[in-house]
């Protein structure tokens, strides 16, 4: 159920609203300081809704939780580095999830699981 949550909380609430990036999200990547900022918003929105239904579906979860992770600390200790710890808080709990995925893999209610069980058979 956490997976599932996490997983569409992120694609719906925040990755859907991402890809394709808008010109003020560029603007903004621009401004951290990457240097292709089309590439980079396009990778975050990617990373977060694409991301974010792949988890929630339990699907190749661990390099989708590996990019979930790494943008959600961007997100955190690059874009909110000056902010107050709440405003950090949604990016760093989304990562700490993520992280816990990437560590453990899906668990057995998910399409990984079910691929693994047919390749073991």
């Amino acid at each position: 159920m956490l997976r599932i949550y996490t997983g569409l909380s992120l694609a719906l609430a925040h990755g859907i609203h991402k890809t394709p990036p808008s010109e003020g999200f560029i603007a903004g990547v621009e401004k951290l300081g990457f240097p292709a900022p089309d590439f980079f918003a396009w990778a975050a929105g990617l990373s977060e809704f694409a991301g974010g239904i792949l988890l929630a579906l339990g699907l190749l979860t661990r390099p989708s939780a590996f990019f979930i992770c790494f943008t959600m600390s961007v997100a955190a200790f690059i874009r909110h580095s000056a902010d107050p710890f709440g405003a950090k808080e949604k990016a760093l709990l989304f990562a700490m999830i993520a992280l816990f995925f990437l560590l453990t893999g899906a668990g057995k209610f998910a399409i990984d699981a079910v691929i693994r069980r047919r390749i073991g058979k």
